[in-house]
């Protein structure tokens, strides 16, 4: 049972679950995401938007090839989903983002058709390759194969995920807007107002940005670079 399943006291506080009451709730697919940083896709159909009471209502929806991630079909309900993934329901019009709010809790956030078709994705590695290519490895397990060595880790890229090429490349500089992924302040926005000089030994560097009337100092590895085309209002509420 452990193995298919996870104690619901031990499950990711990000969950938005009861914790008492049945002992066990689904433990979703090895994937993309750290448990932590992920929720199966059953508990957002279930305890989300409230589209099933059971498992077994939910695989009848997925069955029927209803629900779309990142533009594909899926189908498994112990699918990892993360912050920034796409998901839709085509049937109903319905579209939304993934986030964490600033309580730590997963959220959907409505987003317009149009939107459905980017999500960012941000750098957290670059490897230099034969024949002078560049690999980009970004949050959320995905990797990059690119001719030009024009990002820097920590920037963020858009990808078009109708044809799976970069859109736009977001930098990691002064006056971005970024979505904080870590730390105490996990799940605010704001914007950069100053980049630290590394700290000690460690090299760790840190931000400062504004938050509505706050300003905030966190850790630059924290911050997820994002453009003013994906939509945040329902965020952090």
């Amino acid at each position: 049972m452990s193995k298919k399943h996870l104690s619901r006291l031990n499950a990711p506080k990000s969950w938005p679950i009861q914790r008492k009451g049945i002992k066990w709730i689904i433990r979703p697919n090895p994937g993309a995401h750290k448990l932590k940083d992920c929720i199966p896709l059953s508990i957002l159909l279930k305890n989300i938007l409230h589209y099933a009471k059971t498992t077994r209502e939910v695989k009848a929806i997925l069955n029927k090839g209803e629900i779309l991630v990142d533009k594909k079909i899926r189908k498994d309900h112990k699918l990892p989903l993360g912050i920034m993934d796409v998901f839709e329901i085509p049937k109903t019009k319905e579209a939304y983002r993934i986030f964490i709010n600033n309580k730590n809790k997963f959220i959907l956030v409505k987003i317009k058709k149009e939107e459905t078709n980017i999500k960012p994705y941000k750098i957290i590695d670059k490897k230099y390759l034969k024949n002078k290519k560049i690999q980009l490895n970004l949050y959320g397990g995905r990797n990059l194969i690119l001719d030009k060595n024009d990002y820097n880790v920590g920037d963020s890229v858009i990808i078009d995920l109708t044809n799976n090429k970069i859109k736009s490349h977001l930098k990691l500089e002064k006056n971005s807007l970024v979505y904080l992924i870590g730390g105490k302040h996990k799940g605010n926005i704001g914007t950069i107002e100053k980049i630290e000089k590394p700290l000690g030994i460690s090299g760790k560097t840190e931000i400062i940005l504004k938050s509505g009337k706050d300003k905030l100092s966190t850790l630059k590895d924290y911050a997820f670079v994002i453009s003013k085309d994906i939509t945040l209002e329902e965020n952090g509420k």
